[in-house]
């Protein structure tokens, strides 16, 4: 209670995860800066107070450099927002700005020279997020080997049934190898050079993990591993929002050969 609330907008509806294609400018008017254009998918934009907004103040919409982040009231005149949940029921809205005014004050660090900050920013979320994911996983893997052994059919436990063994092992050999990946990028935020490389390198397969855990999750359960009221259902939902958020593995994948 009392304290601030912030969300950060940083995507856009065509830039494609790609956070230094951006569109929405700041034009310096009147002592301070007015924004004009959209940002999207603003994870718990409905509950802030303030919101960090990327804007640019020069250069080509697909540049670099001329990023500049602002902190924008969630109530300022002229900022509409669309609300939603996403599939693992959390707030978000996507933001229109019809010109909305800002101060000299909201300008956050140097003008045009944000977009090293973001980098890093995305980079310690995505860090984050793999921890995220493989704490879900090793949820998912307790719970279907506990239900394995306890669910029964032709009076017998299923999980000694030899099919259903081998996909229990997969599920635990994708979660190490997800763990090992989650591990990797997180030594390597402290290394600027080799940061980005690690954690897009992390996204990709711990992505892919967390899909392929979660849907033999909910198979392993069978009908019941797709109602809302088990466990396994929004485990799995969360999974595959952090597959998509920052990107696809595709996305990554080009990302990680960019950078070799």
């Amino acid at each position: 209670e009392g304290k601030l609330k912030l969300a950060l907008a940083l995507a856009e509806p065509k830039a494609r995860f790609d956070f230094d294609d951006v569109a929405l400018t700041a034009e310096a008017a009147s002592g301070g800066y007015v924004l004009s254009g959209e940002k999207c998918v603003v994870f718990d934009a409905p509950a802030a107070d303030r919101i960090v907004v990327s804007a640019r103040t020069s250069g080509k919409q697909r540049q670099k450099a001329g990023i500049s982040l602002f902190l924008v009231d969630a109530k300022a005149p002229g900022l509409e927002m669309r609300r939603y949940r996403t599939l693992d029921h959390r707030q978000a809205a996507d933001l229109s700005f019809n010109r909305v005014q800002l101060g000299a004050a909201d300008l956050i660090g140097p003008a045009d020279k944000a977009f090293p900050l973001i980098q890093e920013t995305l980079d310690h979320g995505l860090a984050a997020l793999a921890a995220e994911a493989v704490g879900a996983m090793q949820v998912l893997c307790d719970t279907t080997n506990d239900y394995l052994k306890t669910r029964k059919q032709f009076g017998v436990a299923i999980g000694s049934f030899q099919v259903l063994q081998h996909r229990m092992v997969d599920m635990w050999i994708a979660l190490e190898q997800a763990r090992s990946m989650a591990y990797m990028a997180t030594l390597k935020l402290a290394r600027t050079k080799e940061r980005t490389k690690a954690t897009a390198a992390a996204k990709t397969t711990i992505g892919r993990s967390g899909r392929f855990v979660g849907y033999q999750a909910i198979q392993l359960h069978g009908g019941m591993g797709m109602s809302d009221e088990y466990k396994v259902n929004h485990y799995t939902k969360r999974l595959m929002m952090i597959d998509t958020l920052f990107g696809p593995a595709d996305h990554h994948r080009a990302r990680f050969a960019d950078l070799s």
